[in-house]
């Protein structure tokens, strides 16, 4: 967010709770996985999911060989939020799994979570294949009262829609617009993210939108069923 990549923002917070480095940091990669791969070479072990994306829980277990019998703190990659982790892991008894969520008491659909403490045991009986942790551990945890829950207050921003990106950088700038570095800005940009690289042309004034490094233009406006307008510039 800003100036930093949201997997780098995130990579930071787990580091100031886990420590840092490949030994402790691993993050896994299906979509544009060859980026990451370079991007967080020497700074985090990364495993990437070739032929499917395997959801939090399959990811998880992907990862057993790395986490060598260890615990796990998960969290999302492509959410933003400054909230400390340290209240997630503070007091842990190594074997229950606990959850972070934000606004909330409890576990439910449409909470905000923020993060997850899983123990070994727990890490063993999470499936291979395509999974998420909700489904696969949490919820039936919870039905049994066996899941820890750890209350939080603070912002807190999924960004896997465009709406929701460009909210969190405007929370994490103040409100400014962000103009990624090289990017080359003759026109007017008012609540907008313009990318690395990316150019906003003398006499165009962007309100509401994210410039790509392409050319093309996200529009983000209020409309029916909560829609996003893309438009080629």
């Amino acid at each position: 967010m800003g100036e930093v990549a949201l997997v780098d923002h995130n990579l930071e917070r787990v580091a100031r709770v886990v420590g840092d480095g490949p030994a402790h940091l691993a993050v896994n990669a299906h979509h544009h996985a060859e980026q990451l791969v370079a991007h967080l070479a020497g700074r985090a072990h990364v495993s990437v999911e070739a032929a499917v994306a395997l959801g939090t829980a399959g990811g998880v277990a992907n990862l057993r060989p790395w986490l060598d019998g260890r615990g796990a703190l998960v969290v999302n990659g492509d959410t933003w939020s400054t909230i400390d982790l340290a209240p997630l892991v503070s007091g842990w008894d190594g074997a229950t799994v606990r959850v972070l969520v934000v606004g909330a008491s409890t576990l439910a659909p449409g909470v905000g979570i923020l993060g997850s403490l899983l123990p070994p045991a727990a890490i063993a009986g999470l499936p291979h294949g395509p999974a998420g942790l909700y489904e696969s551990c949490w919820l039936p945890l919870l039905g049994e009262g066996r899941l820890e829950i750890v209350e939080a207050a603070g912002p807190f921003v999924p960004c896997d829609r465009p709406r929701d990106y460009l909210a969190a950088n405007l929370l994490a700038s103040g409100g400014a617009s962000v103009v990624g570095r090289g990017a080359r800005v003759e026109g007017e940009v008012v609540r907008s993210v313009v990318w690395p690289g990316a150019v906003v042309e003398r006499g165009e004034r962007l309100v509401d939108a994210i410039r790509l490094d392409d050319g093309s233009t996200v529009l983000v406006r209020p409309r029916v069923g909560d829609q996003v307008a893309a438009a080629r510039s």
